[in-house]
């Protein structure tokens, strides 16, 4: 029986995936194959010799430790799309809250008092929060990923002008653009063109704290700008900075922090891209079939650190194989074992990844010298 750890609360759809029969799910396992995750931190856990996998319930791994698990041959997934729609959604809500000055509208009114002049106080009061409307205003995103293409369909379907910014675009994303978002191949021409930017990129070594004074100095004046993506795409100084010289007329960040808070041209949201019970449970559908395809057939769907690679679900004697393509090839493994009657194999970086069917079953003395190989990170026989 499969052992699968819960790390933060699971949405319950994962049993009816997760059949009892094949799998013990619970908070507390020993040795658990697979640990489902959402948001907790994991780069101080020990990582048990049992581990195969872990499913993140979202796009973002930085809770991970990546690179400890490629090293251990543990197969890490995301579930890139789950949550996309709520998070698009929210993301339209944030470019509405800050155009009409909502949040602050909101919290100046919950402030007066509550006695009969309430009436007056609100249509002498109301002219300081006067905002506008966002059709016919330019938007530019950067990234084109699977929620930012939702934004600007969304946006467009408002009336905006959609700009949007992505080198790193694929062809499938392309086609899922509608005709009237305008792909530009200068990010600096979205800060000269619009009036609000939104950010849709992971962080990175590259992208870590770029958005900074000088990022800032090319925007417009007033700029709206939204952060649905990374709290740490930004430099809060520099943003504070560009606040209080006009360059940045609100911020909107679904990434809150300290210095953030208590600033009229700021509306920090408590994280709730994800926080609703349809991506919760797109995302823990997503994750929970991912594992059960790796841990029953070793297909991999979605990962971070290893090469996409499935086979068909009759599996025969299969094997599945990762190695360090640095000290050892696909060719030189497969030597090692009698000839297999059907194959995949693909490689991420270098990460190696074989699955393999065989018309026998191979020896446990195969096994043994296959494990010894330089280089190999994972021999499984499913």
């Amino acid at each position: 029986m499969w052992q699968i750890q819960t790390i933060n609360k699971i949405d319950s759809i994962i049993h009816q995936i997760m059949g009892k029969e094949n799998y013990f799910i619970a908070d507390d396992v020993a040795e658990p194959d697979a640990i489902l995750v959402r948001s907790a931190k994991l780069h101080d856990l020990e990582l048990p010799k049992s581990l195969l996998a872990i499913a993140r319930a979202g796009a973002g791994t930085n809770n991970i430790p990546i690179d400890r698990c490629t090293e251990k041959g543990i197969v890490v997934f995301n579930t890139p799309g789950a949550n996309a729609n709520a998070v698009a959604e929210l993301v339209i809500a944030g470019i509405i809250i800050a155009s009409r000055n909502i949040a602050a509208a909101t919290f100046w009114l919950t402030a007066q008092p509550k006695d009969e002049n309430l009436a007056a106080a609100i249509e002498k009061g109301k002219s300081q929060f006067v905002g506008g409307e966002i059709a016919g205003k330019n938007i530019g995103l950067i990234g084109l990923g699977a929620i930012g293409i939702l934004v600007a369909q969304k946006a467009a379907a408002l009336g905006m002008t959609v700009y949007g910014y992505d080198p790193f675009i694929s062809e499938a994303a392309k086609n899922k653009l509608d005709k009237q978002i305008n792909l530009v191949t200068n990010r600096d021409e979205l800060f000269k063109k619009c009036c609000f930017i939104s950010l849709h990129l992971p962080t990175t070594a590259e992208t870590k704290g770029s958005f900074n004074a000088e990022v800032f100095q090319k925007f417009n004046d007033n700029t709206i700008l939204l952060n649905f993506a990374r709290g740490d795409l930004i430099n809060s100084g520099n943003l504070l900075t560009a606040i209080a010289n006009g360059k940045i007329l609100h911020y909107i960040t679904d990434f809150p922090s300290a210095d953030l808070i208590d600033n009229p041209h700021i509306t920090p949201i408590p994280h709730l891209g994800a926080s609703c019970p349809e991506a919760e449970t797109n995302c823990a559908t997503m994750a929970a079939a991912q594992t059960v395809a790796y841990l029953e057939n070793g297909n991999i769907i979605n990962s971070v650190n290893f090469p996409n690679c499935s086979l068909a679900d009759n599996k025969q004697n299969r094997l599945s194989i990762a190695y360090n393509t640095e000290k050892n090839t696909e060719k030189e493994i497969l030597a090692h074992l009698a000839g297999f009657t059907n194959k995949a194999g693909a490689v991420r970086q270098n990460t190696g990844y074989i699955l393999a069917d065989f018309a026998s079953a191979q020896s446990e003395e195969k096994l043994a010298e296959l494990k010894k190989l330089d280089g190999i990170l994972l021999v499984r026989s499913l």
